[in-house]
């Protein structure tokens, strides 16, 4: 399968001669039914220039394009504003959110998110196309974060989520000295019945892992910046995770942090790792350190 023009092409090799289409596809581009029935519905799949609308056996020496072109408005609302770009091309977007603001809206209409900066910038570069976050931040952690830009990539990509091959690495300011220096919380998370927003760990909660370890330590002003990676992607996570080992993150007050140091959770998306959904290259995008938390590191923490 190579890259042609907006989509991509396969000559059905003698191997493939006699094999149903869809298996094809499955195989070779690891696409998923439902995204494979979104195509025939759009007259995406073409075979030999003609276009396919349901599954057939296709023989060798056909000419199989995919069209992963889509012109589909967004129901976000494009709002123009400052983007900070990690890595972009035809498939996926990787940005640095900021803190302050929420990942995608949360009801229709919605402005102010990342989500709206997004669709203002595809409309722009003339891309017509949906805002799929492949995975998301809360307010106010900052950090990078993954996008797709057509259906294929984003299952391609949210596979890699389930399977823990796209990986996220994070950077933490948390209370008091860690100890151990490294090491492994997998503790299940589930609601805080309490609280509307707070999250808790409960034997009855969805499972969840983060490791970390130790980067340095400020005994002084009780302080420790830690190195975190995700196996599970739960609400909250690492804020609850740290909180429920007694060292809550700094500027985190919804789970026990103080904020003499920082009015919001030091927490930042440092860095993500994934293969690439079309090309199977390694992407990895590392996203700078917001100035606050910058700032706090360098006074208490380099």
């Amino acid at each position: 399968m190579k890259e042609k023009g907006k989509g991509l092409e396969l000559i059905i090799s003698e191997k493939q001669d006699g094999q149903w289409l869809f298996s094809v596809l499955k195989t070779e581009l690891k696409a998923s039914k439902p995204v494979i029935q979104e195509w025939m519905t759009h007259h995406n799949i073409k075979i030999n220039h003609e276009a396919v609308k349901n599954n057939i056996l296709v023989k060798k020496n056909d000419r199989l394009f995919i069209d992963l072109q889509e012109n589909e408005e967004s129901s976000v609302i494009p709002e123009y504003g400052e983007l900070d770009i990690l890595f972009e091309d035809r498939h996926m977007l990787i940005v640095n959110k900021p803190a302050g603001i929420s990942t995608h809206p949360n009801e229709e209409g919605q402005t102010g998110t990342l989500a709206n900066l997004i669709a203002y910038h595809f409309q722009v570069n003339g891309e017509t196309i949906k805002v799929r976050h492949v995975h998301r931040l809360d307010q106010d952690t900052s950090g990078a974060v993954v996008f797709a830009k057509h259906r294929l990539a984003h299952a391609i990509l949210d596979q890699q989520l389930e399977k823990k091959t796209l990986k996220r690495t994070y950077l933490a300011i948390v209370e008091g000295k860690l100890k151990p220096k490294k090491g492994k919380i997998d503790s299940p998370i589930g609601r805080d019945r309490s609280h509307p927003t707070r999250r808790r760990v409960s034997p009855g909660g969805q499972a969840a892992v983060t490791h970390y370890r130790t980067l340095t330590v400020n005994a002084g002003e009780k302080l420790s910046l830690a190195e975190l990676e995700l196996e599970t992607g739960r609400t909250h996570q690492i804020r609850v995770h740290m909180a429920s080992i007694g060292h809550p993150l700094t500027g985190d007050t919804l789970y026990g942090g103080g904020s003499q140091f920082l009015n919001r959770q030091a927490l930042h998306a440092k860095k993500v790792q994934a293969v690439h959904p079309i090309t199977g290259e390694l992407v990895v995008a590392e996203a700078p350190l917001p100035a606050d938390i910058e700032s706090l590191c360098h006074t208490y923490l380099s």
